[in-house]
């Protein structure tokens, strides 16, 4: 099963977060980027068993988005 997650910067919160639509229920997010990463591998497989009774491999394909405002003086 091919998996696509997106790591999105929260400036604010100062976090990543996660956001998914083909793994039901996996809302995360963690204070590194690559922190978030790990923690999607751990739960990814939980998600895909109890939310659509799926088990077997997993590729996840991780998109990352961090927008970041300056000002021009």
């Amino acid at each position: 099963m091919r998996c696509k997650v997106r790591l999105i910067w929260d400036s604010e919160a100062r976090i990543w977060y996660t956001t998914s639509d083909d793994i039901p229920g996996l809302i995360l997010h963690a204070d590194s980027f690559d922190g978030l990463v790990e923690r999607v591998m751990i739960a990814a497989p939980e998600m895909l068993d109890d939310n659509l009774n799926y088990i077997g491999p997993i590729q996840i394909t991780f998109e990352a988005e961090r927008i970041e405002e300056s000002v021009v003086v």
